[in-house]
């Protein structure tokens, strides 16, 4: 369930300035995409596993507040990213 360090180096390199930059908010954003698209996953197989949701509902919280800094930082960049991704508000 827990993403790779690969993976997350390969999402760093793609979203972030190098593969060790974990820090952006791109690059968080789109760990948090990952792990929540992993978890929606488990959660359309186990529906009754509780603490999966609650998991799942405070990571969502957490790239919400990242890409509400990212609207009042730089509006550039947060269009880019919910372009890249696909994510809606």
């Amino acid at each position: 369930m827990a993403l790779t360090a690969e993976r997350k180096k390969e999402l760093a390199s793609k979203y972030g300035k190098s593969s060790a930059d974990t820090g952006t908010a791109e690059t968080q954003i789109a760990i948090f995409t990952e792990h929540i698209s992993e978890l929606t996953n488990h959660l359309s197989a186990q529906p009754k596993d509780n603490n999966t949701q609650r998991a799942l509902i405070r990571l969502v919280g957490k790239r919400r507040r990242l890409l509400d800094y990212l609207i009042k930082t730089d509006i550039t960049r947060y269009r880019k990213i919910i372009g890249e991704l696909g994510i809606r508000k």
